[in-house]
């Protein structure tokens, strides 16, 4: 796989106006949905982090301008936007304006962000159902179910608003299966991780802090024209790698440690999703390779049976009997395997879940369940396969030279008929090849 091209991608009007269309199909005479840009977010005083768009709203227009709305209904589709502002484009940079959004996307109507209040009833009103991401926007929350309440009160004019709101799944449906062009910026996403991954593997050292390697793979990631990662860096040496989600990555590197990596670098808005653990040093030690061996098997079989119609859930069921077998016969756990899968004594050292989702977001969107079953996987998902196992530092029941082992491994899989394809195979996984890096 070849890196990205690092020149900007050019703006696919056409992609976005169809997946537009796509909900607009979705949508009876009656139905609304209403899409909100994200908006900027305060860091401390007047600073503001980062500006990255929300998600959904990026998927359906490729639009990275905050506090836009998109309307859509079975008839049109429009969007207040911001204003053009020569003043406040000296300071924030060119704004589109409503104009030029109306024709990149040929859309039915556009307004000016200021114009939302005074135009909200006439383009809620007529319409039973609302759907909404509720719960996103406490105050945004309010301001539409006043509004719809308002509209409701006009009855004895023959008119009425919004009297249900409904969640948008159906676009979170549309998100879950990947297209070709998505798997390929995914693609893209796995090799630039690959980079990062692979240079912190190789330089990383006794002595060396957490942040270091953070650090490497921040400088990797922007290298190749990527945002950074797709989420916070998680850089656990030793008894660290036995919190599921340390981000502190200030603690210093120790021979005879391991390191345990959770990072994935993000590229147009997809991100890769993967865990790799190393020594500090050069070998692993008896035990430690003990453990990374059981997950690494537990890891392989799990995205062997990560195929086109097993329940989701199952791939999870089917690790942890494996993991749990293995704990018992090693003298970690007591009783019959049943048992032990039945009280959960296993969440002792196994506590989180086999994969999730993957795509615009680290944690995809897309209902897990149907009708109260795991959901079977389909052509064109994309999941993480992640198990691991950790081992209470402070746990004096535990061998001391188990105590402070955390081993998690992650790929990510492209669910493709009966055989899945690992997106990120590439980057080194098996002991020898970590430990040939190391030397």
């Amino acid at each position: 796989m070849k890196l990205p091209d690092k020149k900007t991608k050019e703006y696919n009007a056409k992609l976005y106006r169809s997946r537009i269309t796509n909900i607009q199909k979705k949508l009876k005479k009656g139905e609304i949905f209403l899409l909100f840009a994200a908006s900027h977010k305060i860091r401390n005083r007047d600073v503001e982090y980062k500006f990255r768009q929300n998600s959904d709203f990026y998927y359906l227009t490729g639009i990275t301008e905050e506090d836009s709305i998109l309307v859509i209904t079975s008839e049109v589709v429009g969007m207040f936007c911001l204003p053009k502002d020569k003043e406040k484009e000296i300071w924030t940079g060119i704004r589109l304006g409503k104009e030029k959004v109306k024709s990149m996307l040929g859309l039915d109507f556009t307004y000016d962000l200021s114009d939302w209040e005074k135009e909200r009833p006439a383009i809620l009103i007529g319409n039973h159902t609302l759907y909404y991401f509720f719960g996103e926007n406490p105050d945004r929350d309010r301001e539409l179910i006043t509004e719809c309440r308002n509209l409701s009160e006009r009855a004895r004019e023959g008119k009425f608003g919004p009297h249900r709101i409904e969640h948008p799944n159906f676009l979170h449906e549309e998100r879950l299966t990947k297209s070709k062009e998505e798997i390929s910026l995914l693609k893209n996403a796995a090799e630039i991780t690959k980079l990062g991954h692979m240079r912190i593997m190789r330089e990383s050292k006794p002595g060396m802090y957490e942040y270091e390697l953070e650090a490497l793979l921040d400088q990797e990631y922007l290298k190749y024209g990527s945002i950074g990662g797709g989420y916070g860096h998680i850089v656990a040496a030793g008894k660290n790698a036995c919190i599921l989600h340390y981000v502190s990555n200030d603690d210093i590197l120790k021979d005879g440690d391991l390191v345990l990596v959770d990072s994935g670098a993000e590229w147009n808005y997809y991100t890769a999703d993967v865990t790799r653990v190393f020594p500090v040093g050069k070998k692993f030690t008896e035990a430690q390779k003990t453990v990374y061996e059981i997950v690494l098997y537990a890891q392989k079989n799990a995205i062997h049976n990560s195929f086109v119609g097993i329940p989701f859930n199952e791939v999870h069921e089917k690790t942890v009997r494996f993991l749990a077998d293995c704990l018992r016969e090693m003298g970690f756990l007591k009783g019959s395997l049943d048992e032990i899968i039945q009280k959960g004594s296993y969440r002792k050292f196994y506590m989180h879940r086999t994969g999730h989702y993957l795509g615009m977001d680290v944690h995809d969107v897309g209902r897990y369940f149907l009708e109260g079953k795991s959901r079977p996987l389909k052509d064109g998902q994309v999941v993480t396969v992640e198990p691991g196992l950790y081992f209470d530092p402070a746990d004096d029941s535990i061998p001391k030279e188990f105590r402070g082992i955390g081993i998690r491994i992650e790929d990510d899989i492209l669910i493709h008929g009966k055989s899945p394809i690992n997106l990120t195979e590439s980057i080194p996984k098996e002991i020898s090849d970590i430990e040939a890096l190391k030397a």
